[in-house]
Protein backbone atom coordinates (compact mmCIF):
# COMPACT_ATOMS: atom_id res chain seq x y z
CA UNK A 1 0.00 0.00 0.00
CA UNK A 2 1.58 3.56 -1.10
CA UNK A 3 2.63 5.00 1.98
CA UNK A 4 3.08 9.13 1.41
CA UNK A 5 2.83 10.56 4.93
CA UNK A 6 0.53 13.60 4.80
CA UNK A 7 -3.31 13.97 4.00
CA UNK A 8 -2.93 12.82 0.02
CA UNK A 9 -3.28 9.13 1.85
CA UNK A 10 -6.54 10.11 3.13
CA UNK A 11 -7.65 11.90 0.26
CA UNK A 12 -6.36 9.18 -2.22
CA UNK A 13 -7.40 6.10 -0.44
CA UNK A 14 -10.14 5.15 -2.87
CA UNK A 15 -7.67 5.46 -5.43
CA UNK A 16 -4.87 3.36 -4.22
CA UNK A 17 -7.39 0.39 -3.28
CA UNK A 18 -9.24 0.78 -6.87
CA UNK A 19 -8.58 -1.66 -9.61
CA UNK A 20 -7.11 0.38 -11.84
CA UNK A 21 -4.48 1.02 -9.60
CA UNK A 22 -3.99 -2.28 -8.42
CA UNK A 23 -3.50 -3.41 -12.55
CA UNK A 24 -1.39 -0.10 -12.59
CA UNK A 25 1.14 -1.45 -9.90
CA UNK A 26 1.28 -5.09 -11.32
CA UNK A 27 2.92 -3.31 -14.88
CA UNK A 28 5.06 -1.24 -12.63
CA UNK A 29 6.20 -4.51 -10.75
CA UNK A 30 7.01 -6.09 -14.35
CA UNK A 31 8.95 -2.81 -15.94
CA UNK A 32 10.81 -1.93 -12.71
CA UNK A 33 11.82 -5.88 -12.90
CA UNK A 34 12.87 -6.31 -16.69
CA UNK A 35 13.36 -2.90 -17.53
CA UNK A 36 15.48 -0.10 -16.19
CA UNK A 37 12.42 2.88 -15.77
CA UNK A 38 12.48 6.12 -13.93
CA UNK A 39 12.34 8.28 -11.36
CA UNK A 40 13.45 5.17 -8.53
CA UNK A 41 10.71 3.66 -7.00
CA UNK A 42 11.14 5.71 -3.61
CA UNK A 43 10.76 8.40 -5.51
CA UNK A 44 7.34 8.17 -6.95
CA UNK A 45 5.80 9.95 -5.15
CA UNK A 46 7.67 13.01 -4.09
CA UNK A 47 5.34 15.30 -5.55
CA UNK A 48 2.76 14.49 -3.19
CA UNK A 49 5.46 13.81 -0.53
CA UNK A 50 6.96 17.59 -0.59
CA UNK A 51 3.35 19.21 -0.98
CA UNK A 52 0.58 18.21 0.89
CA UNK A 53 -3.12 19.80 -0.50
CA UNK A 54 -3.43 21.77 2.53
CA UNK A 55 -0.13 23.38 1.77
CA UNK A 56 -0.30 23.25 -2.38
CA UNK A 57 -0.74 26.77 -3.34
CA UNK A 58 0.19 26.45 -7.14
CA UNK A 59 -0.07 23.11 -9.41
CA UNK A 60 3.00 23.57 -12.01
CA UNK A 61 1.95 20.28 -14.26
CA UNK A 62 4.48 18.10 -16.82
CA UNK A 63 4.00 15.19 -18.80
CA UNK A 64 6.03 12.10 -17.66
CA UNK A 65 9.62 11.91 -16.18
CA UNK A 66 12.80 12.50 -17.22
CA UNK A 67 13.97 9.33 -19.10
CA UNK A 68 17.88 9.51 -19.16
CA UNK A 69 19.90 8.00 -16.05
CA UNK A 70 19.94 10.05 -13.13
CA UNK A 71 17.52 12.45 -13.79
CA UNK A 72 13.91 12.38 -12.40
CA UNK A 73 13.33 12.30 -8.82
CA UNK A 74 9.76 12.29 -8.65
CA UNK A 75 9.22 16.20 -8.63
CA UNK A 76 8.52 17.96 -12.53
CA UNK A 77 10.98 19.57 -14.18
CA UNK A 78 13.39 19.32 -11.47
CA UNK A 79 16.94 16.97 -10.87
CA UNK A 80 18.74 16.29 -8.05
CA UNK A 81 21.36 19.10 -7.17
CA UNK A 82 24.42 18.03 -9.07
CA UNK A 83 22.51 16.80 -12.40
CA UNK A 84 23.32 18.91 -15.57
CA UNK A 85 19.74 21.04 -16.02
CA UNK A 86 18.07 19.07 -19.18
CA UNK A 87 17.18 21.96 -21.76
CA UNK A 88 13.53 22.47 -20.31
CA UNK A 89 14.76 23.38 -16.95
CA UNK A 90 17.28 25.85 -18.80
CA UNK A 91 14.59 27.49 -20.21
CA UNK A 92 12.62 27.81 -17.26
CA UNK A 93 15.27 28.55 -15.38
CA UNK A 94 16.30 31.63 -18.59
CA UNK A 95 12.28 32.92 -18.36
CA UNK A 96 12.76 33.15 -14.42
CA UNK A 97 15.96 35.30 -14.69
CA UNK A 98 13.96 37.42 -17.14
CA UNK A 99 11.14 38.39 -15.00
CA UNK A 100 12.45 38.52 -11.91
CA UNK A 101 16.25 39.76 -12.86
CA UNK A 102 17.89 36.81 -10.46
CA UNK A 103 20.94 34.73 -11.92
CA UNK A 104 20.12 31.75 -12.84
CA UNK A 105 19.91 28.78 -9.97
CA UNK A 106 22.66 26.50 -9.76
CA UNK A 107 21.10 23.57 -8.86
CA UNK A 108 18.38 22.15 -10.72
CA UNK A 109 16.46 20.67 -7.84
CA UNK A 110 13.36 22.24 -7.14
CA UNK A 111 12.33 21.19 -3.88
CA UNK A 112 12.48 24.77 -1.97
CA UNK A 113 9.69 25.75 -4.64
CA UNK A 114 7.48 22.03 -3.45
CA UNK A 115 8.30 23.08 0.34
CA UNK A 116 6.51 26.54 -0.47
CA UNK A 117 3.33 25.16 -1.85
CA UNK A 118 4.53 24.50 -5.88
CA UNK A 119 2.58 20.70 -6.29
CA UNK A 120 5.19 19.50 -8.91
CA UNK A 121 3.42 17.46 -10.28
CA UNK A 122 3.59 14.86 -13.40
CA UNK A 123 0.43 13.27 -15.14
CA UNK A 124 2.42 10.17 -15.54
CA UNK A 125 4.56 9.46 -12.67
CA UNK A 126 6.85 6.55 -14.38
CA UNK A 127 8.86 6.21 -17.79
CA UNK A 128 11.18 3.98 -19.19
CA UNK A 129 14.73 4.46 -19.85
CA UNK A 130 15.33 6.58 -23.32
CA UNK A 131 11.44 6.40 -24.01
CA UNK A 132 9.58 9.11 -23.18
CA UNK A 133 5.67 8.90 -22.88
CA UNK A 134 6.04 4.60 -23.06
CA UNK A 135 4.54 4.57 -19.49
CA UNK A 136 1.09 6.50 -20.80
CA UNK A 137 -2.18 4.68 -21.25
CA UNK A 138 -1.36 2.76 -17.60
CA UNK A 139 -3.40 4.24 -15.12
CA UNK A 140 -1.01 7.41 -13.68
CA UNK A 141 -3.68 9.45 -15.77
CA UNK A 142 -6.51 8.33 -14.12
CA UNK A 143 -4.82 8.76 -10.76
CA UNK A 144 -3.18 12.29 -11.69
CA UNK A 145 -6.91 13.92 -12.77
CA UNK A 146 -7.35 12.39 -9.51
CA UNK A 147 -5.35 14.78 -8.19
CA UNK A 148 -6.42 17.44 -10.29
CA UNK A 149 -9.45 17.15 -9.27
CA UNK A 150 -9.00 17.58 -5.27
CA UNK A 151 -7.14 20.66 -5.81
CA UNK A 152 -10.16 22.14 -7.90
CA UNK A 153 -12.09 21.36 -5.16
CA UNK A 154 -10.01 23.47 -2.38
CA UNK A 155 -11.92 26.41 -1.07
CA UNK A 156 -8.55 28.64 -1.25
CA UNK A 157 -7.36 29.70 -4.86
CA UNK A 158 -5.12 28.03 -6.48
CA UNK A 159 -2.46 28.90 -9.58
CA UNK A 160 -2.36 26.08 -11.97
CA UNK A 161 0.70 26.87 -14.85
CA UNK A 162 0.05 24.67 -18.04
CA UNK A 163 2.99 24.35 -20.07
CA UNK A 164 2.51 22.62 -23.61
CA UNK A 165 -0.17 20.68 -25.18
CA UNK A 166 -0.35 17.70 -22.51
CA UNK A 167 -0.85 20.33 -19.38
CA UNK A 168 -2.53 22.33 -21.17
CA UNK A 169 -5.73 19.68 -22.17
CA UNK A 170 -6.27 19.32 -18.43
CA UNK A 171 -7.55 22.65 -18.40
CA UNK A 172 -10.92 21.44 -18.66
CA UNK A 173 -10.66 19.99 -14.93
CA UNK A 174 -10.10 23.53 -13.67
CA UNK A 175 -13.99 24.50 -13.70
CA UNK A 176 -13.49 26.58 -10.15
CA UNK A 177 -13.96 30.54 -10.73
CA UNK A 178 -11.30 31.11 -7.43
CA UNK A 179 -8.76 29.47 -9.00
CA UNK A 180 -6.71 31.10 -11.54
CA UNK A 181 -5.31 29.01 -14.90
CA UNK A 182 -2.16 30.25 -16.81
CA UNK A 183 -1.26 28.47 -19.92
CA UNK A 184 1.44 28.99 -22.78
CA UNK A 185 3.79 26.89 -24.87
CA UNK A 186 6.24 23.93 -23.10
CA UNK A 187 9.46 25.39 -21.99
CA UNK A 188 11.19 22.46 -24.45
CA UNK A 189 13.42 24.15 -26.98
CA UNK A 190 11.46 23.18 -30.12
CA UNK A 191 8.49 25.01 -28.38
CA UNK A 192 9.31 27.99 -25.97
CA UNK A 193 10.07 30.58 -28.28
CA UNK A 194 6.24 29.85 -29.04
CA UNK A 195 4.67 31.62 -26.13
CA UNK A 196 6.76 30.11 -23.15
CA UNK A 197 9.62 32.92 -23.37
CA UNK A 198 7.94 36.33 -22.21
CA UNK A 199 4.30 34.34 -20.64
CA UNK A 200 5.77 36.05 -16.98
CA UNK A 201 3.73 33.41 -15.03
CA UNK A 202 5.85 33.48 -12.29
CA UNK A 203 5.02 36.98 -11.66
CA UNK A 204 1.56 36.60 -12.21
CA UNK A 205 0.83 33.83 -10.28
CA UNK A 206 2.88 35.67 -7.35
CA UNK A 207 0.45 38.70 -8.49
CA UNK A 208 -2.85 36.39 -7.82
CA UNK A 209 -1.46 34.93 -4.39
CA UNK A 210 -1.26 38.31 -2.79
CA UNK A 211 -4.29 39.76 -4.21
CA UNK A 212 -6.14 36.52 -2.72
CA UNK A 213 -3.97 37.30 0.65
CA UNK A 214 -1.54 34.54 0.55
CA UNK A 215 2.33 34.33 0.51
CA UNK A 216 3.74 34.82 -3.19
CA UNK A 217 6.39 32.01 -3.53
CA UNK A 218 9.89 32.97 -3.43
CA UNK A 219 10.68 31.74 -7.11
CA UNK A 220 14.10 32.31 -6.34
CA UNK A 221 14.90 29.37 -3.80
CA UNK A 222 14.77 26.37 -5.58
CA UNK A 223 16.68 24.32 -3.35
CA UNK A 224 15.10 23.47 0.20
Amino acid sequence: MVHIGNDWDDILQTEFSSDYYRSLREFLKHEYSTQRVYPPMHDIFNALRYTSRADARVVLLGQDPYHGAGQAHGLCFSVRDGVPFPPSLKNIFKELSAELGIEPPTSGELTGWAKQGVLLLNTTLTVREGRPQSHLGQGWERLTDAIIDRMNDKDTPVVFLLWGANARSKKQRVTNARHLVLECAHPSPLSAHNGFFGCRHFLKANEFLVQTGQEPINWARTKE
